[in-house]
């Protein structure tokens, strides 16, 4: 373990010396003048410290804190300044709306029973045939993580699910890594997402909408792999299904189902039908009011239990935002010191072609270790695309990098989820995964070779 960690601290910082970064506004970082001779290494320290911190489990905001003190004392940096990125980075992270809206309201759907309605229709539909309900389990493991932007969240509900209907496949418990891995990286509700947005200063949407094809590219790779170990192994059907619906029919059961189905919709296809009419229809409000009236009318749930649901929902995601902000404003304080101009002058001599996949490399290596901390990995590896012009399309690819490692990851929220819900230990999670987690990297690394787009 340690050795990998310190294969990982190394590519990761071998990447990040050929490629360059900025975590902050261009125009700051013309401000801040190169450092020269010993001092530029020197100023890099900071930057070593906090992987090495990260790998080693620490916290990421206290890793930032101390990459950040260091930082000051190297550079000189004032407190004055220093608070003044303390004081602007946060609320910055805070103000990705739409991610926050979307996780929250999905999970107030998550709450009303729909993903547990739905496995449970599907399973009366298709009559013992366990390798279609793999299918349909990887595919709601890829909704709920899209909607919802949460990976940890959607499989803490569904693999508890999918182990009571048809055990523990490994096949399927990797496919629904690798389907959660590459959702949580681009949904338009995610974390993951806002982090590019906020330091590429590409929007969501427009980001959400160049990584949709991608996206269902890798899904349907999941699929593929989830029916395939249930069509291998040969599963039947154990236990029974879900109480709660055991004594409701197929329309009642399929009711509770429809505010799932409508915000699955609303968050795919709407900026299709926006763009379709010229109008802007499909808004948050429309489907978050929308979706609430349908939880209220379709479930159990009462009109205060909707709206609980939903604020209770947004908790996640705005810690998870505050938590980045702090980190982010150290990694800005180390950015001032001239770090980041440090790197991005090397960056000049770096062959164009190996840039993208040498960036997503350097992710799935970060994330392996370090996977708990996936938007703190973002924060490290995905600003060094930033100096550089990546596409929309580069960084997605670079974001799912990391995704995909963390699913290789005993530390991932995700993972530990997956562990709990299928009753295995989590070595044995990260076994089953990595060969079919390590197919995906590969295909991605080729894919992002082809289509990775430097400016």
């Amino acid at each position: 373990m340690k050795k990998r960690n310190i294969f990982a601290m190394i590519a990761s910082l071998l990447f990040m010396l050929i490629s360059g970064a900025q975590v902050f506004a261009a125009d700051q970082l013309s401000e801040v003048k190169t450092p020269h001779g010993f001092y530029a290494f020197v100023v890099i320290i900071p930057l070593i410290v906090i992987l090495a911190l990260l790998f080693m489990k620490v916290d990421m905001v206290a890793a930032g804190f101390v990459g950040g003190a260091l930082a000051m004392i190297i550079g000189g940096v004032g407190l004055a300044q220093a608070n003044e990125q303390f004081i602007k980075t946060i609320p910055t992270m805070l103000s990705i709306t739409v991610p926050i809206i979307n996780s929250a309201i999905a999970m107030a759907v998550f709450k009303s029973g729909g993903y547990t309605a739905a496995l449970t229709l599907v399973r009366r539909a298709i009559k013992g045939k366990v390798e279609y309900f793999a299918v349909f389990i990887v595919i709601l493991q890829a909704a709920a993580t899209y909607m919802s932007g949460i990976g940890g969240g959607s499989a803490m509900v569904i693999a508890p699910l999918a182990f009571a209907a048809v055990g523990a496949i490994p096949e399927l418990i990797a496919a629904m890594s690798i389907a959660a891995a590459v959702s949580f990286t681009t949904s338009p509700a995610s974390l993951e997402s806002g982090i590019v947005s906020k330091l590429s200063g590409i929007p969501v949407d427009q980001y959400v909408s160049e990584m949709r094809l991608f996206w269902l590219g890798f899904v349907l790779l999941a699929i593929a792999i989830g029916f395939y170990g249930a069509k291998k192994r040969k599963v039947i059907f154990k236990g029974e299904e879900s109480a709660e619906f055991a004594g409701m029919t197929n329309a009642q059961i399929f009711k509770v189902t429809i505010p799932v189905i409508f915000l699955l919709s609303a968050v795919i296809i709407g900026p299709f039908i926006n763009k379709a009419v010229g109008s802007p229809i499909i808004t948050p409000l429309v489907y978050t009011v929308i979706t609430l009236v349908l939880i209220f009318v379709c479930t159990k749930f009462n009109v205060n239990q909707s709206v609980e649901a939903m604020v209770d929902g947004s908790t996640y995601i705005l810690k998870s935002l505050f938590a980045v902000g702090i980190f982010l404003s150290f990694i800005n304080i180390i950015g001032d010191t001239g770090a980041f101009k440090v790197i991005a002058g090397i960056a000049q001599s770096a062959p164009s072609a190996i840039v993208v996949p040498a960036a997503v490399l350097a992710g799935i290596l970060v994330g392996i270790p370090a996977g708990a901390y996936v938007g703190s990995i973002l924060g490290l590896v995905l600003p060094v695309a930033v100096s550089l012009g990546f596409s929309p399309v580069a960084f997605g690819f670079v974001a799912m990098g990391v995704g995909l490692g963390s699913q290789l990851s005993f530390v991932n929220i995700t993972m530990q989820a997956l562990s709990a819900g299928f009753q295995i230990p989590i070595i044995q999670v990260v076994k089953g995964n990595a060969k079919w987690v390590g197919g995906a990297m590969v295909i991605l690394l080729v894919i992002s070779f082809f289509f990775g787009k430097v400016a």
